[in-house]
C-alpha cells in the first residue's frame, strides 16, 4: 500500500467536510528556491490545482473553493499579472473537457469584469459548458476579496431598501448571506492555507466564522494529494462545537453539521 492509499484508508468517509476552501500560497517562493522565474511556480501550481480537484471529486466533497487571484494581486508587477491572467485562461480552457467528463461544475466568484477579455471569455465558456454538472462545484475566486464582496452586498441591500423592498429591521444574517457573491454555497468546513503564512488575507471573512483552519508550511506547488489527505485527517481529529460544550456535541448525532447550531 502506498502512502496516499494508507492516508485515505484512515479517513472516515462519513465525516468528510462538505466544503473545503484553499488559499494557494507559495508559488513564487517555490520558484525562487529553485533559481527559476516566478512564472514557473505559477505553472507548477496549476498541477496542484488539478490534484486537489481530482481528490475532492473522488472523495465526494461537494464544494472546493480556490483563492486564485485577489483584488490586491492587481498591484503586482504588470508582467506577472498579465502572465497569471493568460495562464488562468488557457488552463481553464484546457481543463474544461476534464471538468465536464468528471461532472465538475465551475463557479466564478469575484469581480470577473476586471479580468482581461480573452481570459474572461475562456472562463465564462467553461462555466457555461459545466453548468449542468452535478458533482463537485469548483468555486474559483478571481479578482476577489472578502471586503469587496461585503461592500457589494451592502450596496445590494441599500438598493433594496431604497426601492422599498426591504426595511432596516428586516435585515438579518440571511439577508447579508443572500447578497454575497458566494450566495447559495454552504460555509467552508475547512480552510487550508499553504506556504507557511498564518493569516486569512481577506478571504471569505463572512463564511469562515466557524471553519476549521489548517496552516501548512508546504508551498502550493508541493501540495499534492498526500498533503491534502493529511489535512483532511487533521480536520477529522477536531471537535467542532459551534459555541456549545463537548457534552452537548456528544449527544448530537449530526457531527458533520455545516451550519452553526449555537453561537
Amino acid at each position: 500500500m502506498n502512502r496516499l492509499d494508507d492516508l485515505l484508508s484512515r479517513l472516515d468517509m462519513t465525516r468528510l467536510p462538505r466544503h473545503v476552501a484553499m488559499i494557494m500560497d507559495g508559488n513564487g517562493r517555490w520558484a525562487k528556491q529553485r533559481g527559476e522565474q516566478r512564472s514557473e511556480g505559477h505553472a507548477e501550481g496549476v498541477v496542484s490545482v488539478r490534484k486537489v480537484t481530482e481528490l475532492s471529486s473522488d472523495l465526494g466533497i461537494s464544494y472546493l473553493t480556490l483563492y486564485a487571484f485577489s483584488t490586491e494581486n492587481w498591484n503586482r508587477p504588470k508582467e506577472e499579472v498579465d502572465l497569471l491572467m493568460h495562464l488562468i485562461g488557457i488552463t481553464i480552457e484546457r481543463e474544461t473537457p476534464y471538468l465536464v467528463s468528471n461532472n465538475v461544475k465551475l463557479r466564478l466568484v469575484g469581480d470577473i469584469d476586471r479580468i482581461p477579455e480573452a481570459s474572461r471569455m475562456r472562463l465564462l465558456r467553461c462555466a457555461e459548458e459545466t453548468s449542468g454538472c452535478t458533482g463537485l462545484t469548483l468555486c474559483m475566486c478571481l479578482s476577489y476579496s472578502s471586503r469587496w464582496e461585503l461592500t457589494e452586498a451592502a450596496k445590494k441591500i441599500a438598493l433594496q431598501c431604497a426601492r422599498g423592498e426591504l426595511t432596516a429591521d428586516q435585515i438579518d444574517e440571511n439577508t447579508v448571506a443572500s447578497c454575497l457573491d458566494m450566495a447559495g454555497v454552504p460555509d467552508p468546513d475547512l480552510l487550508i492555507r499553504t506556504g507557511g503564512e498564518q493569516r486569512i488575507s481577506n478571504f471569505l471573512l463572512w463564511q469562515i466564522a466557524y471553519s476549521e483552519l489548517y496552516f501548512t508550511p508546504t508551498l502550493w506547488p508541493d501540495f499534492g494529494k498526500e498533503a491534502y489527505a493529511e489535512a483532511l485527517l487533521d480536520y477529522q481529529r477536531r471537535e467542532r462545537r459551534y459555541g456549545m460544550t463537548s457534552e452537548q456535541i456528544a449527544g448530537d448525532t449530526d457531527t458533520n453539521a455545516n451550519t452553526p447550531k449555537a453561537q
